[in-house]
């Protein structure tokens, strides 16, 4: 149903923040891994020219950094970590998202 589908696909471009934010929460990664990684585990199909807009936002609000990493083979890759900034904007945000779906579980119940 499209309904369904724009529905859908509006959560997960809302959640893109929070999603990075925890991706990066143990190691740093490049973007082509992100990527990948995401679609895979999280079912969130990202272009490349969705992420790394995005990227340079979060890098803008200095919630993630990034570093060049030479590679023995073919060109360099860009690496993004989370910055400490960012990991206090995960927290409140892995907060906000708890309260959310604590609301809607609540809203739930309140049904017939």
């Amino acid at each position: 149903m499209q309904a369904i589908k724009r529905w859908e696909s509006q959560v997960r471009k809302g959640m893109l923040d929070y999603v990075i934010l925890l991706y990066l929460q143990n190691e740093e990664h490049y973007g082509y891994e992100m990527i990948r990684t995401i679609k895979s585990v999280a079912g969130i199909d990202i272009s490349e020219g969705t992420i790394y807009p995005l990227l340079n936002r979060l890098k803008r609000e200095e919630l993630i950094a990034s570093r060049w990493v030479e590679m023995e083979t073919g060109l360099p890759r860009k690496y993004y970590l989370i910055t400490d900034k960012g990991r206090q904007v995960l927290e409140e945000m892995r907060s906000s998202w708890t309260h959310f779906l604590s609301a809607l579980e609540k809203l739930e119940g309140e049904q017939p």
